[in-house]
């Protein structure tokens, strides 16, 4: 096998290589490929170091299956790497069907690979790496995406989702051929292709600050045309207290809003928003009282210029920092306050995408490839948002435990699903 040091660079084998495996690697395209333009050694979406670090195997090897539990058609298949996570941490397998060249995806249970199946990927090692780079290129806003650098908006988001998504359905259509029987309406392109054409551009949708003070500008009527205008609050004067001191975060309150009701999110509308200490004062059963603590002794520091904007699941408080704007959530089982997004112009944007997330697998079953959905969606609120799914912990108390991204994982909980 063929690599530098660096990361970037690419993976490509000799015939030498690939003849010790020539029993499971006959296609002569995909062996072409191998030794010519090969895989990329970096990237978003996959990672190919299972090739650097071990060479080709099968998943027979992988598995030490005697015979017994492996399906017989992906006993000689071969593991080339894996789908990358948030975080570079490694999902999926990934699977070359050598006599094909088929790829494909599957989860190793080494305890149960009777129970082990494959999910298509693309027809060909050259379709995977040109899927890939498309959306490589759509994260980045360069390359064929590069004309959308500098503009956001719905209208944008959905031309970047259209166009990426006809690279993969072109892509798909070239692969079955002129003859095949494939009708304009009938579906050919692998969920997790789907998934990154509707999921990856809604974080064109916001746009870097040039007007409100805050991290994005949002566009007119955004939350509600998602949420219906019944649905979104706006606050008045009013309802700050003194503590709010943030006009950038004033400012969109009053005239931009939140949800009423989000998916994991509930907004207090009863009464004026009062600081997390006020809060707490007035729940006199609140699980921060105990015999020989106080509620007041077992507040996070600087309580009292903390804002209640609402609740999140798990006895967990929506705060804002009325002099920063940051936005954190504050556990009160655990007594932890953690970073939640960067302002409620983010904390707004992650209310509105996971709504349309949920919209979406409606119209297109996204959360049959779960994983991959929720992984879709915390790369999504990182490009605008990064603190929001980042772990690096910011006070001596934080964890790296991130809300948003638990929550979009969470699949037997509900999570993402409509």
């Amino acid at each position: 096998m063929s690599t530098t040091d660096t990361d970037v660079a690419t993976i490509t084998f000799t015939e030498a290589d690939l003849d010790r495996y020539a029993a499971y690697l006959t296609h002569a395209p995909t062996r072409r490929w191998l030794t010519g333009p090969g895989l990329p050694g970096g990237g978003d979406l996959f990672t190919f170091e299972a090739l650097r670090r071990d060479g080709l195997r099968t998943v027979a090897d992988s598995t030490d299956d005697t015979g017994d539990g492996l399906a017989a058609e992906l006993r000689d298949q071969l593991v080339i790497g894996a789908v990358r996570g948030v975080g570079g941490l490694e999902g999926e397998s990934v699977l070359l069907d050598g006599a094909t060249g088929e790829v494909s995806t599957t989860y190793f249970l080494h305890d149960r690979p009777d129970l082990m199946e494959a999910s298509p990927l693309a027809p060909s090692l050259r379709l995977l790496v040109r899927f890939a780079a498309a959306t490589d290129e759509l994260a980045a806003l360069r390359g064929q995406f590069a004309s959308y650098a500098g503009r956001y908006g719905q209208q944008v988001a959905a031309d970047a989702a259209r166009r990426l998504l006809t690279v993969f359905e072109e892509g798909m259509r070239e692969a079955a051929g002129a003859d095949a029987e494939t009708g304009e309406d009938e579906e050919i392109t692998p969920l997790f292709w789907r998934i990154a054409a509707v999921i990856r551009p809604l974080a064109l949708v916001a746009g870097r600050s040039t007007r409100s003070g805050l991290a994005v500008d949002l566009p007119a009527r955004l939350l509600e045309e998602e949420f219906g205008a019944g649905g979104v609050v706006r606050f008045e004067d009013v309802d700050f207290p003194a503590a709010l001191v943030h006009e950038p975060t004033r400012r969109f309150l009053r005239e931009v809003g939140l949800p009423e009701d989000g998916v994991w999110f509930g907004l207090d509308t009863d009464v004026p928003l009062p600081t997390l200490a006020q809060h707490c004062a007035d729940e006199r059963e609140s699980v921060f009282r105990t015999a020989d603590a106080p509620a007041r002794d077992r507040l996070p520091e600087g309580a009292h210029r903390l804002i209640r904007l609402g609740h999140l699941l798990e006895d967990t408080s929506l705060v804002v920092d009325g002099a920063t704007g940051a936005v954190c959530a504050w556990s009160e089982a655990e007594t932890v306050l953690r970073p939640l997004n960067t302002d409620v112009s983010t904390l707004a944007f992650t209310l509105w995408l996971i709504h349309r997330a949920r919209s979406l697998d409606a119209e297109y079953d996204l959360t049959d490839a779960y994983e991959h959905l929720a992984t879709a969606m915390s790369r999504t609120l990182a490009a605008v948002d990064p603190l929001a799914v980042d772990p690096t912990p910011r006070t001596p108390d934080d964890d790296g435990w991130r809300y948003w991204p638990e929550m979009f994982e969470d699949e037997a909980g509900g999570g993402l699903c409509a």
